[in-house]
């Protein structure tokens, strides 16, 4: 197989290497992405609060992993974006979908936000 035949893709340095394409998708999306400069802004008001709000550490789990799935649901929204933008700029029904379905996925996420922040809030 081609990925057995590399010389570095084992131990600390492939490690390493991940990283470094995780930091420069996560700098292309901040550049390029207005939505996702505008999910980090509600994650970095909104952290400190659930660390606040959050009476135990799983109540502080709940409302920081559901900001964290917005980030992550954004992410991989602009990833199907740019590759359909990628394939070519004419109208098709499966890109459609395809950017449609990322969305629905985006507001799915901020949609779990609230049910959960409401669900912890309202016990307290």
């Amino acid at each position: 197989m081609a990925l057995e035949n590399k010389e570095s893709g084992k131990g600390a340095g492939r490690v390493l290497r991940a990283f470094g394409w995780s930091m420069a998708g996560l700098k292309a999306a901040f550049i390029g992405e207005a939505a996702f400069r505008q999910e980090v802004a509600l994650v970095a008001v909104l952290a400190p609060l659930a660390l606040w709000f959050g009476r135990n550490g799983v109540e502080r789990a709940l409302l920081v992993a559901s900001l964290l799935l917005v980030l992550i649901a954004e992410l991989l929204n602009s990833a199907v974006e740019a590759v359909v933008d990628r394939v070519g700029p004419e109208h098709h029904p499966l890109a459609g979908r395809a950017k449609d379905i990322g969305s629905a996925a985006v507001f799915i996420s901020l949609l779990n936000v609230v049910v959960v922040w409401a669900l912890v809030l309202l016990e307290h």
